[in-house]
């Protein structure tokens, strides 16, 4: 048993682990801030080959190390102002699935027989599992830094269309798991050209002799090689045949970036000041308007926390609102902090007509867990007192919304709000679509993130939403990076961080749905029915071979 188990994980330790760490690295990389795109399937073969051939409890280790330096790197900003410990736990949380995935990946590519082979939609399908695992437990989930969200610049990006990010996660893992076969390919091409005459050959079957298994893997490497390496770039070049239309009627749209006295934590300890820095940036606005220098808008959005002074209570800041109102002559939609239901706060996004006042509400159904509402508390005190720097937890909202307001050219404009993170969960970017939005609002405050990745990040899966949904996107923050995004995912307008800016152009309104909102999450669903068949099947040929013949 010990030689058949030498014989079937022959491969080094330290090789294994160099694989899964560059893995993470490179998974890293590809994301905003570094914009590496191209590296995302291949930190996804670099950890497909660490666990080929090797057991689920090493695949599950090797799995836990790639992602504990994807995920420390990625989320870094994470704790940027509230110290390690938040940080490295919501990290090594995270890791935990794509260790769960190591030992898929591991479990699936070795037979029951004790055979290895590199399983390209096996790795695909492991990747979506793990990410609708990671999407929705604990807490509702956290599906920050997915794949998918990496490839906002890429053809990949474009498969969004067709299935969402589950689609566009498919396609990252699926080439990456074919690039996993060149890799493999060639090493036993190298091992082949480098292995002694009548030494053991690690990459053949036992049952062929050392000098003919390297002649056969001398002749497989390169046809295998050369075959997967032009599926890879078959399946990545794949979405550049997904049509993205912008056409569409156009409305006029101003998205005003107030700034915030102070980056951290204590960015709203001049509430007033926040909120004056976007009535000051709307009346701006007006005066650039009125001047002839940008056209009168349909519609202003101001950005999360913008009116951090409750309005509906606050007549002091009702009045400044309406001093905007007045001024630039068109709806606006902000964000506020609402001191309700007692004892709880709302975050909120707030619509106020000239002439009218606030019309309509829509409330965040997402509060981020640790950020806007503290879990079980007390047991999570005993680990950090920052838990307390929530000091009233938000409410829930309990129903998606959409605001109407006419535009100039006689039709309607319906916009979808979504507050923050809530734009990284698909049912509620998608739930605004059914309900007939017609443009796509993203309201967030990136101040509490100082000067990290967080906010291109944020940019980029609404990136990936404008080409999901084939909607225009007006993404705005209080500090920034704000942009205005067409259909097909382009960002416009593109703002510096902690500068005070004024956003202004026209986008096409578009009412066609694309596959991926008629579809829904059903592609996500199937590929992870897909892969438990696929786990059940193996178990059951493992537990039928261990059984002993009947006498």
């Amino acid at each position: 048993m010990q030689g058949h188990s030498r014989s079937g994980y022959r491969d080094p330790v330290l090789r294994r682990l160099l694989l899964a760490l560059l893995s993470g690295v490179a998974l890293w990389l590809a994301f905003p801030g570094h914009d590496l795109w191209l590296l995302a399937p291949v930190g996804v073969a670099l950890l497909a080959v660490a666990t080929r051939g090797t057991r689920a409890r090493r695949g599950f280790l090797l799995g836990l190390i790639s992602g504990f330096v994807y995920f420390t790197a990625t989320l870094s900003w994470s704790g940027i102002y509230v110290g390690a410990v938040p940080w490295i736990a919501l990290s090594v949380l995270q890791a935990l699935f794509v260790a769960v995935l190591g030992a898929v990946t591991a479990f699936l590519q070795t037979g029951s027989g004790g055979t290895v082979r590199t399983r390209p939609p096996v790795v695909a399908l492991a990747w979506v599992g793990q990410e609708a695992l990671r999407d929705r437990i604990p807490y509702g989930g956290f599906p920050w830094v997915r794949l998918a969200f990496s490839q906002a610049d890429s053809p990949f990006g474009r498969l969004a269309a067709l299935g969402g990010a589950p689609m566009v996660t498919f396609g990252v893992a699926l080439s990456g798991g074919l690039l996993a076969v060149v890799l493999v390919a060639a090493g036993r091409a190298i091992t082949s050209r480098h292995t002694p005459a009548g030494s053991p050959d690690p990459v053949a079957p036992t049952a062929h002799p050392p000098r003919a298994a390297r002649a056969r893997a001398w002749l497989a490497g390169p046809r295998a090689t050369v075959g997967a390496a032009a599926a890879a770039v078959v399946v990545g070049a794949a979405g550049l045949l997904v049509p993205l239309p912008t056409d569409g009627a156009l409305t006029q749209v101003m998205a005003v970036q107030g700034n915030v006295p102070q980056a951290g934590l204590e960015f709203n300890a001049q509430r007033r000041a926040v909120l004056d820095n976007h009535v000051t940036g709307t009346l701006d606005g007006a005066a650039d308007v009125g001047a002839g220098r940008t056209t009168q808008p349909d519609l202003v959005v101001w950005p999360e926390n913008s009116s951090d002074i409750d309005p509906v209570r606050n007549s002091d800041a009702a009045d400044q609102i309406t001093r905007a109102l007045t001024a630039i002559k068109a709806p606006i939609i902000l964000g506020a902090l609402l001191e309700e239901p007692l004892p709880h706060v709302s975050n909120a996004s707030l619509l106020y007509l000239p002439g009218e006042g606030l019309v309509g509400r829509y409330i965040k159904q997402h509060p981020v867990p640790f950020a806007e509402y503290i879990p079980q508390r007390s047991f999570f005190r005993i680990f950090s007192d920052k838990v307390d720097l929530v000091r009233s937890d938000f409410a829930a909202g309990t129903t998606p919304v959409v605001f109407r307001v006419p535009n100039r050219a006689g039709g309607e404009l319906v916009a979808g709000p979504t507050i923050c993170f809530e734009v990284a969960y698909d049912d509620l970017v998608r739930e605004n679509v059914t309900l007939g939005a017609n443009l796509l609002l993203v309201q967030t405050n990136n101040a509490t993130f100082g000067y990290t990745d967080e906010s291109v990040q944020q940019l980029a899966i609404s990136r990936i939403r404008a080409m999901e949904h084939g909607r225009s996107i007006v993404h705005i923050s209080t500090v920034g990076v704000s942009a205005l995004i067409t259909p097909d995912g382009t960002a416009h307008q593109a703002t510096s961080l902690y500068t005070r800016a004024v956003l202004s152009g026209a986008l096409p309104l578009r009412t066609e749905r694309t596959i991926a909102t008629v579809v829904g999450p059903w592609p996500e669903y199937a590929g992870c029915a897909v892969l438990v068949l696929l786990l059940l099947a193996r178990s059951a040929r493992a537990r039928s071979r261990r059984q002993p013949v009947g006498r």
